[in-house]
């Protein structure tokens, strides 16, 4: 069956069971989006919630790696590990792609081409040959052939484009973001990496329509708890057109999440609560709430980080995260000539999550 194109006007979106579920979906992002505004450093929470996002994601299409080898790549530059890399690439294009998006204020063609060149690290750009096909795994039987010409599937994404940027239709942006996922992965317009960029998409079209501040809402996680149903109902859409249900998964997905990130963020602000207690109890005189987020900030610290955050001078960061590491607020490690220092607690917090 041909892939049509966007908005569907044949599909009902508004059935009762759509709206009720989209009533659950809204309140709970809605939810998340207020109790994230109170983390009194946003970075601190996208940093956190970007790197299970980058695992999670990069899972689903069996890129499995630990969070252990994950820190190692990003503070030692000689590590490697090419699964923990991918990750780490995964969340650098999350960041390229939210950057883009803040700055321009629209999504484009060009932009999900940069997100999936920094996934897959090559400018191969939209598929140009033909002879994609989708198989299944198990039986190797060919399950879906998408757009074949490189003018086809240019075609497709710039009605996509239009779609994602047209704020006037009357269609729920929750609604929306359905049809845009299920859209994107049927075009199929890379050799590689269409899934982890079209999870990035999602993200950035809620940012895109202030659904949410920040890129701290994902749906990986759940998809890989439920793969099965997703590509059951992803199925039925191409088959039999039956987009309720499909929609339905999707803002169910949106729902938890959100309640998840909430789980998430108190425990991450209880965290800073403790941290902030043992520090001003045991070193009052070198105790600041600039010193204390930059502990935060990411999963460890560097000398470099704390000298900027604190406006202080090489020699009093490294003596403050010394104290800090003695009273063990943190563990330091020598990686090449630098030292870390690892936020232990968060690391094994988000490694829970």
């Amino acid at each position: 069956m041909k892939l049509e194109m966007l908005p569907y006007k044949s599909v009902d979106l508004k059935t009762e069971k759509i709206l009720e579920q989209l009533t659950l979906a809204s309140r709970a992002l809605a939810e998340l989006k207020g109790y994230a505004n109170t983390i009194p450093n946003m970075h601190i929470l996208i940093n956190a919630v970007t790197i299970n996002e980058a695992k999670d994601s990069s899972e689903i299409e069996n890129i499995v790696t630990t969070h252990d080898d994950i820190y190692k790549v990003l503070t030692e530059s000689g590590y490697k590990e090419e699964n923990a890399k991918e990750v780490v690439d995964y969340r650098n294009a999350i960041w390229t792609g939210y950057e883009q998006i803040k700055k321009d204020e629209y999504i484009n063609t060009n932009t999900i081409v940069k997100i999936q060149s920094i996934i897959e690290h090559n400018n191969a750009g939209i598929r140009k040959l033909p002879g994609t096909e989708l198989k299944n795994s198990i039986s190797g039987e060919t399950i879906y052939i998408p757009p074949q010409s490189e003018a086809e599937i240019r075609n497709y994404l710039k009605n996509l484009e239009d779609f994602i940027n047209d704020s006037e239709d009357d269609i729920d942006p929750l609604i929306k973001v359905c049809l845009i996922h299920y859209q994107f992965e049927s075009i199929h317009p890379f050799y590689d990496g269409n899934g982890r960029t079209g999870r990035i998409l999602n993200i950035l079209y809620l940012v895109l329509n202030k659904l949410i501040d920040s890129p701290i809402l994902y749906l990986s996680k759940y998809i890989n708890k439920t793969k099965q149903e997703y590509y059951k109902l992803f199925n039925e859409v191409r088959l039999n057109n039956n987009f309720e249900n499909w929609i339905i998964y999707i803002l169910k997905g949106i729902e938890i999440t959100s309640k998840e990130t909430i789980r998430l963020i108190q425990k991450i602000q209880n965290e800073i609560k403790n941290y902030k207690e043992e520090f001003r109890n045991n070193l009052p005189k070198i105790y600041s709430k600039e010193l204390l987020e930059s502990l935060f900030y990411e999963v460890y610290t560097k000398i470099s980080y704390v000298e900027k955050a604190c406006n202080v001078t090489r020699i009093t960061a490294t003596s403050y995260l010394n104290q800090l590491e003695k009273i063990g607020l943190l563990e330091k490690k020598k990686v090449g000539r630098e030292k870390i220092y690892k936020n232990i607690r968060l690391i094994k917090l988000l490694s829970e999550e």
